[in-house]
């Protein structure tokens, strides 16, 4: 097998710089990593996107569903005004007892809606939702600082 050659200096001491298999290592795993942080930055650009999409989407999504639910309260609103009409076989008498329906379902809304808002405001509820706020403060402090031990 033949010697490796050593390249000496004007004093015949060997050379201490790399040799060009180390050197074309580095070089290799520096552009390896380059390219794996590209490829990392390609994909977080990617989820983002999609991100953007799913969140276009999902209102979009929203309003179609919001639309059809109008859509099918009007018509369900329209089967039950022709129902009374054919009962009462008068149109005025069924749109008269529908806007009464509508009127009865809208005062019986909001006097639940005061009725809900009337318990939120007893002592007792204000003493519950006091105490359930604090836990749920002092159990995201331990769990931010359960984060920042680890």
């Amino acid at each position: 097998m033949p010697e490796a050659e050593h390249v000496t200096t004007g004093d015949g001491a060997a050379d201490a710089a790399p040799s060009p298999g180390v050197l074309a290592e580095l070089t290799g795993l520096g552009r390896a990593i380059k390219e794996l942080f590209g490829a990392q930055l390609e994909l977080l650009s990617a989820e983002v996107g999609l991100a953007r999409s799913a969140l276009s989407w999902m209102l979009l999504a929203g309003l179609a569903a919001t639309v059809a639910g109008v859509g099918l309260g009007l018509t369900l609103l329209a089967l039950v005004g022709l129902l009374l009409a054919k009962w009462f076989a008068s149109w005025l008498w069924a749109l008269v007892a529908l806007a009464v329906l509508q009127l009865v379902f809208m005062l019986a809304a909001i006097v639940f809606f005061r009725r809900c808002m009337h318990w939120m405001s007893l002592p007792a509820t204000r003493t519950e939702w006091g105490a359930m706020m604090r836990d749920t403060r002092a159990r995201a402090r331990r769990r931010v600082e359960g984060e920042d031990a680890a």
